[in-house]
């Protein structure tokens, strides 16, 4: 069966593009990925549609997790694409986890980001530090402009909607912002793993690919 559920049509004609996040929590919590397409030939043309969601339970390990998102890399229509993006939220469980993704042999740009509570986005020894306000604000945009569409037949959609709509950013004055204040809800893994994907989709500058 496609995993992609979703086939609706932007009504561009070049190659698709896939960007993937991937929102980790803590071994005890529900962790979450979003595969968005963009289509559109610069920035302010971008338009993103959700195709794919996927939530493991808790207690799922890191190891299965990196297996499932492998699989998920290599499903047709993302290998036929340009080279997709994982981005990948190691705020709790730390750049080594990182290392998992590496030796599932990941055939995507692969980014580190940790989501801090500061003001100010910057790139240090290879990891992305993005503000939580920016995520936030940058989902937002494109749900405004209507350029972010989540089809309704995802069997998740109906959460993630109900998260983007009710979504408050607390912004914190330090980057030492903690796990629990910035991850308000029961749900945010969703929202934050579609905020990945789209903040990816429009990131600048290059990645460094890891296919093995």
């Amino acid at each position: 069966m496609n995993i992609f559920e979703s086939g609706a049509d932007f009504g561009y004609a070049q190659k698709p593009q896939y960007f993937i996040g991937l929102d980790l929590g803590r071994i005890t919590e529900v962790s979450a990925l979003a595969v968005l397409q963009r289509t559109g030939m610069s920035k302010d043309l971008y338009k993103f549609e959700c195709r794919h969601l996927h939530r493991w339970q808790a207690r799922t390990t890191y190891e299965e997790i990196a297996k499932e998102t492998h699989r998920i890399l290599r499903h047709p229509d993302i290998l036929m694409g340009k080279p997709a993006s994982l981005a990948i939220d190691a705020t709790i469980v730390g750049p080594n986890v990182m290392d998992l993704f590496r030796r599932e042999h990941t055939a995507a740009r692969l980014e580190t980001v940790f989501i801090t509570g500061g003001n100010e986005a910057k790139k240090e020894n290879g990891v992305h530090k993005i503000p939580k306000r920016d995520l936030v604000a940058l989902v937002q945009i494109y749900l405004q402009s209507k350029r972010l569409k989540i089809a309704e037949e995802l069997s998740e959609s109906e959460m993630l909607i109900r998260e983007l709509q009710t979504f408050t950013a607390k912004n914190t004055p330090t980057e030492t912002d903690t796990y629990n204040s910035w991850r308000e809800g029961s749900n945010d893994d969703l929202l934050f793993a579609g905020a990945l994907a789209l903040w990816s989709g429009n990131a600048p500058g290059p990645a460094v690919f890891y296919s093995f």
